[in-house]
């Protein structure tokens, strides 16, 4: 399902980009559903919100600045199509696959919910110090990046979806939202202890690894050393 909010005073969407939302939701589920349903489970698909501006949600209120989202506590994903354009003119990154790569994630963070994954991260991270709970939130982030290249291996399975260079416009997106470039750019210096989705090599590191196995089993970025 998808929700699309309505604020007189932002920019709407366009048709093409709600359609196209759409439809990257409509293979994540395509994908997911049968994953789940080989391990014994079924899986339920979120609800996608497209807002521009600001948005009320049960985790809280979610703005333009705070980029694409999930909440666990109301399992919508968020997206601010102005992040979309964002990315073209702040990273100069574009591409439908890179678009494709960004819900994906939020995706696997749901998927992360469904599995009581991210209740234990959240669980862990009650009493731990700044630094650790950074720490978890990384293998967090790294494992959805991960889980959106499983979802990417299985989706062109399907239905052939990627074209020459997709890979590489996916991978692109994942540098320039890595925390060290993020960082770099807005304070001119990296600080790793403060990072909480991963380097920008770590974050391509994760989704290639999903993306050339398929294997929801190789996403396990809590039971290894070396990110």
């Amino acid at each position: 399902q998808v929700v699309q909010q309505r604020d007189p005073n932002a920019p709407q969407a366009t048709d093409r980009e709600s359609r196209f939302v759409r439809t990257v939701l409509g293979y994540t589920e395509d994908v997911w559903t049968p994953l789940f349903r080989a391990q014994g489970a079924s899986y339920r698909p979120p609800t996608l919100v497209l807002f521009e501006g600001r948005t009320d949600t049960a985790c809280g209120a979610g703005n333009s600045a705070t980029g694409p989202f999930y909440c666990p506590a109301d399992q919508n994903v968020y997206i601010d199509l102005s992040f979309f354009r964002l990315m073209q003119q702040r990273f100069n990154v574009s591409g439908e696959f890179a678009q494709a790569y960004v819900i994906a994630h939020e995706v696997g963070h749901h998927v992360q919910n469904l599995l009581g994954i991210s209740n234990q991260v959240h669980n862990a991270q009650q009493g731990a110090s700044e630094t650790e709970g950074n720490a978890l939130s990384v293998r967090l982030e790294l494992q959805a990046d991960c889980l959106a290249g499983v979802w990417a291996y299985h989706a062109n399975q399907k239905e052939a979806i990627l074209e020459s260079g997709d890979i590489e416009t996916a991978l692109a997106a994942a540098t320039a939202i890595g925390d060290d470039a993020l960082q770099k750019q807005s304070r001119g210096v990296v600080v790793p202890d403060s990072f909480t989705h991963g380097s920008s090599a770590q974050r391509v590191r994760w989704f290639r690894r999903g993306i050339d196995s398929g294997d929801v089993q190789q996403c396990n970025t809590f039971d290894t050393r070396q990110l």
